[in-house]
C-alpha cells in the first residue's frame, strides 16, 4: 500500500510540474492572443479591454494557479478561435481518440502475448525462427500512417479482388457510438490495426527473448529434470517471471499508441483529438493547446504509474524493496 501511494504521490507530483512547465511555455511564446483575435487593424483600446477580459494582465502565477484550478473543475478556459470552451472541444474528441487508443492496445495485448508464448514451443525450429524474424523486422519498421495508407486502399475504397468488393468501411464517415455502435468500432478497428502493428511486433520480439533466458535459469531446468512438463513450467513460472520487464513495455506501449493514434487520425479523418491539436496549433490557439498537451502527458504519466503497480504486484521482490523504501 505505501508503494501504490507513493507512484501515486509522485503521479501528481509530475503533473504539477508538467502542467507549470506547459502553461509558462505557451505564456512565453511571441504575439498576443487578443490581437491575434482581434486582428492586427484593431484598435489599441479594443486590444486593451479584450485583454482585460481574458487575464492576461494578471501576473503568470496568477493565471497558472486560475488555470490549474479550472483544471481540476473541469473549467479548461476559452478557445481562442471557437466559440466554445476548451472543456466542451476536448469533450467532443476526446472519445474517438480513446476509443481508438484502447482498441489498439487491446489488439497488442491479446495478440502479442499468445504469439510470443507460441514462438518460443518453436524456438527450436531454425527455418520457422528466422522466419518469424524476418516478419517481425519487417512489421516493425511499417510506420502507421503507411499502414493506413493501405488499409485504407484494401478495405475504404472498393478495390475488387477477385470479383469481391473489400470495402468495409467510407473513409471520413465515422458513425456515431450511440447510433451505431458496431459500425463505430468497426471503422475504428482498421487505425488500430495500423497503430497496433509495429507495437505487436516488438512486443512478440521482447516477450520470446524474455521467455527464452527465462527458459535457461537453473530452477527450470531442475523442475523439468524432476519431470514437470516443460510446457506446465512455462505457463506456471516461467511466464509470470518474464512477464515483469514486458508489463514495462506495454505500459510505455500505451502511452506511445495515444501518439500513434493522433497520427493516423489524419489518415482515416477520425474527429479525434489529433484533428483539433493540429487546427488549434495552426490557429495559435493555446488555450486548447496546452490542455490536450497536459491531458496526452497525464495519460503518459498515467500508463508508467499503472505499469509499475502492476509490475510490482508480479515480481514479489519488488514489492520488498518497495516496502523497504
Amino acid at each position: 500500500m505505501r508503494y501504490a501511494a507513493r507512484k501515486l504521490l509522485t503521479l501528481l507530483f509530475t503533473m504539477v510540474i508538467v502542467s507549470l512547465l506547459t502553461f509558462a511555455a505557451f505564456s512565453l511564446i511571441p504575439g498576443d492572443p487578443a490581437t491575434a483575435r482581434l486582428g492586427m487593424d484593431a484598435a489599441p483600446e479594443e486590444v486593451a479591454a479584450l485583454r482585460e477580459a481574458m487575464g492576461l494582465n494578471r501576473p503568470l502565477g496568477v493565471r497558472y494557479l486560475s488555470w490549474l484550478a479550472g483544471f481540476f473543475t473541469g473549467d479548461l478556459g476559452s478557445s481562442y478561435s471557437y466559440s466554445s470552451s476548451v472543456s466542451a472541444l476536448v469533450g467532443q474528441k476526446l472519445p474517438a481518440t480513446l476509443a481508438l487508443s484502447l482498441l489498439s492496445f487491446s489488439l497488442v495485448v491479446l495478440i502479442s502475448i499468445p504469439l510470443g508464448v507460441r514462438s518460443v514451443g518453436r524456438a527450436a525450429r531454425r527455418r520457422t525462427d528466422a522466419a518469424r524474424t524476418a516478419v517481425n523486422q519487417l512489421l516493425m519498421a511499417l510506420p502507421p500512417f503507411f499502414t493506413g495508407i493501405l488499409l485504407t486502399w484494401l478495405f475504404g475504397t472498393g478495390l475488387r479482388v477477385f470479383g469481391v468488393r473489400l470495402q468495409l468501411f467510407v473513409p471520413g464517415r465515422l458513425p456515431a457510438f450511440s447510433v451505431h455502435p458496431g459500425g463505430f468500432l468497426l471503422y475504428l478497428l482498421f487505425p488500430a490495426v495500423a497503430v497496433a502493428v509495429p507495437r505487436i511486433a516488438m512486443t512478440v520480439r521482447m516477450l520470446h527473448s524474455t521467455l527464452l533466458r527465462e527458459m535457461n535459469q537453473d530452477y527450470v531446468r531442475t523442475s523439468i529434470s524432476r519431470g514437470s512438463d516443460r510446457a506446465g513450467v512455462l505457463y506456471r513460472h516461467v511466464l509470470k517471471n518474464a512477464m515483469v520487464p514486458v508489463v514495462a513495455f506495454l505500459a510505455q506501449t500505451m502511452a506511445e499508441v495515444v501518439a500513434g493514434s493522433i497520427v493516423v487520425e489524419q489518415v482515416f479523418s477520425v474527429p479525434g483529438l489529433g484533428r483539433l491539436l493540429l487546427g488549434s496549433i495552426g490557429s495559435r490557439d493555446w488555450p486548447v493547446v496546452q490542455a490536450i498537451v497536459v491531458i496526452l502527458a497525464f495519460w503518459v504519466v498515467l500508463a508508467g504509474t499503472v505499469g509499475d503497480l502492476i509490475a510490482q504486484r508480479l515480481d514479489p521482490r519488488l514489492r520488498l524493496g518497495g516496502d523497504r523504501r
